[in-house]
């Protein structure tokens, strides 16, 4: 299991034929591979890291005999695992309901959300990876958020310039599961 302390993790679903497609995101509030937070040994997903940082790591074994151990933790794990359920089954509702502009701020806000500054380091193509899109989307969203002064666009890397106004932006694409998380955890 892995413990991020910096960065940004991506839960990335692979198709039998190699589409892909980020189902969702953790940072410091989490953990991957999360079947192994309920004991399993084994993950249909991929992670990758999508902004490098820090974290630690811990054998399966090692995992599990503390989840038996101490059940204090284990409900800890537990409820980070719902909340990332209810981030995932939101992500398929917004794929389903919002425009690539509103979905790309609540991307760009749950980053921010996981991050201590405003800059995020990332590529067009890896938001066109995550967001299931096509790049020249990716960029035209970027264009239509730079234009309203909400971000900062310079190659490999994105600014966040005025929260609030992404979040208003967003609408009601951001904000469900990050109060999902804070009933059910605390602040991210």
């Amino acid at each position: 299991m892995y413990f991020l302390c910096r960065g940004i993790g991506s839960v990335v679903a692979v198709s039998a034929d190699g589409l892909r497609g980020e189902a969702g995101m953790f940072g410091r509030e989490g953990f991957s591979p999360t079947s192994a937070g309920v004991g399993g040994t084994i993950s249909i997903h991929e992670v990758l890291i999508q902004v490098s940082g820090s974290g630690f790591r811990m054998s399966l074994a090692a995992m599990h005999s503390l989840i038996n151990q101490n059940p204090v933790f284990a409900n800890l794990l537990a409820r980070f695992i719902q909340s990332l359920v209810s981030q995932i089954s939101f992500t398929a509702f917004c794929n389903a309901n919002y425009q690539v502009g509103e979905r790309l701020a609540r991307w760009l806000l749950m980053c921010h959300d996981r991050m201590d500054g405003d800059e995020i380091t990332l590529t067009h193509d890896f938001i066109s990876l995550v967001l299931s899109v096509r790049r020249p989307s990716v960029t035209n969203a970027i264009h239509v958020l730079e234009g309203r002064k909400l971000i900062l666009a310079e190659r490999g890397r994105i600014t966040i310039r005025d929260r609030k106004g992404l979040e208003e932006f967003a609408g009601g694409a951001y904000g469900k599961p990050e109060q999902e998380y804070r009933r059910l955890i605390g602040e991210i």
